[in-house]
């Protein structure tokens, strides 16, 4: 029997995400015979904690689901047990990359990568705690239905059962290479929560959002990059299945609506970058550029945005994500063209990723020259001072901040290297490490 893992990683309250994730998981057993792993990575507060716990135990009431509900110390149990399992050296620093004090999107997604692993399940499906399904006719539209149709098969074998095949059609050489990566995107609210500031101030908003770009890019490509950041699907709701081979453009997939094979994730992590956002994208641009066929589909999740990002401590620390963000991209836009030029000498003769090519392009983009930093930050310092109010204050904040935040995106890739040079003995390890004995229903 298949084993897979639907994954949740959460810091906040959720309970009714949860249910409805317990739902695509009964789903999946149900329609595809699947023993389903609904692994919840909890760092939400107790009183949260609880009500998820609840959740977590009457999803695992289903049959074919085992679920399984962690805080972070018992991930800590985990984790210090493969480390040590792998013989890694520095294992605090390891386990600082792989469970951090501070918000890391790649690092919880790591941890579900190796907690899959050491479950024995083929493929991920990832979700989030900010968004909830479409519905048709009443009822839920569940990616997974597309995700376990195609994750793993042949490009040549799933071309016979898609809407569109626009990669075997015309590229023999893709027909023999699995299916890697199958996802949809969202609609809704943008995934970036800058919406007070489009409403605000536009022209602030087109600038800002503008310096993700490439600095070599013209006025024009910027401003159409602007036009389709962060908006997913855009609005219009599901009323069809549509299914696409191809190399998948990652700008039409998100994180919250994704499903990798063991192929990827137990070959190489995501960057365990923290205090910022768009890290966990990594891999999105890894499969794409290595040549590795993906499935694109139209079950849109839908995304919304909570209130603590609005005010006070929430919006100073969302903004210093998103700030940090941009510094990332002198890093990954380099990693990305690297990538590119490199193409399927990214992966070995059996179509499997190579880490060590991937760390050792992550290791050239440490050496980049951060002028263009300096500029996006001086930038974005002044275009916020115009707003007056938080956005002022948060620009004086980034007077002070900003060397040290253009210093932690560049260790950010130092420490990426590290922990992609040691992924390979850490996954194997954790295939031998027993997670808290799983019980049939309880969290």
């Amino acid at each position: 029997m298949d084993k897979i893992c639907l994954t949740l990683p959460t810091n906040r309250a959720c309970a009714d995400t949860i249910e409805a994730i317990g739902r695509e998981a009964a789903y999946a057993a149900h329609h595809f015979g699947a023993e389903v792993h609904l692994l919840v990575l909890d760092s939400a507060d107790r009183p949260a904690y609880a009500r998820h716990a609840r959740a977590v135990r009457e999803a695992g009431l289903a049959p074919g689901v085992v679920a399984h509900h962690l805080d972070e110390a018992e991930q800590a149990v985990f984790l210090r047990a493969a480390i040590e399992r792998a013989g890694l050296a520095d294992p605090d620093r390891m386990l600082g990359l792989m469970l951090p004090s501070a918000v890391s999107y790649g690092a919880c997604t790591n941890r579900a990568f190796l907690i899959a692993a050491a479950l024995g399940c083929r493929s991920v499906h990832r979700r989030d705690s900010d968004s909830r399904y479409q519905e048709q006719d009443g009822e839920p539209v569940f990616p997974v239905r597309h995700e376990l149709a195609f994750l793993g098969k042949r490009a040549l074998d799933a071309a016979t059962a898609v809407t569109e095949d626009a990669l075997t059609a015309e590229h023999a050489e893709y027909a023999g290479r699995p299916v890697a990566m199958v996802g949809g995107s969202f609609v809704g609210v943008p995934s970036v929560d800058l919406d007070d500031l489009q409403r605000q101030a536009p022209e602030v908003h087109q600038e800002v959002v503008g310096l993700w770009a490439p600095s070599a890019w013209s006025d024009q490509e910027r401003a159409a990059m602007v036009e389709e950041s962060f908006k997913g699907a855009g609005t219009e709701p599901f009323t069809r299945d549509h299914t696409v081979l191809a190399l998948v453009d990652p700008m039409r997939v998100d994180m919250c609506n994704i499903a990798f094979d063991r192929e990827v994730h137990e070959r190489v992590p995501l960057p365990p970058a923290t205090d910022t956002i768009g890290s966990d994208y990594f891999l999105f641009h890894l499969v794409y550029n290595a040549g590795l066929p993906g499935v694109l589909h139209n079950r849109h999740i839908v995304n919304f945005h909570t209130d603590e990002r609005k005010t006070g401590e929430g919006f100073t620390a969302y903004q210093t994500r998103y700030a940090k963000f941009l510094l990332s991209m002198l890093h990954f836009r380099f990693l990305h063209d690297r990538m590119a030029e490199a193409g399927a000498s990214l992966l070995d003769g059996h179509h499997r990723l190579r880490a060590d090519r991937v760390a050792g392009l992550v290791r050239e983009s440490i050496g980049l020259d951060d002028a263009e930093n300096v500029r996006r930050l001086d930038t974005l310092t002044r275009s916020y001072r115009t707003l007056g109010g938080v956005y002022a204050e948060f620009a004086e904040l980034l007077l002070l901040k900003g060397p040290d935040l253009r210093d932690r995106a560049r260790a950010d890739m130092e420490d990426f290297a590290h922990l992609v040079d040691a992924w390979a003995a850490l996954v194997q390890a954790c295939r031998a490490t027993p997670l808290r004995p799983p019980h049939h229903g309880e969290a």
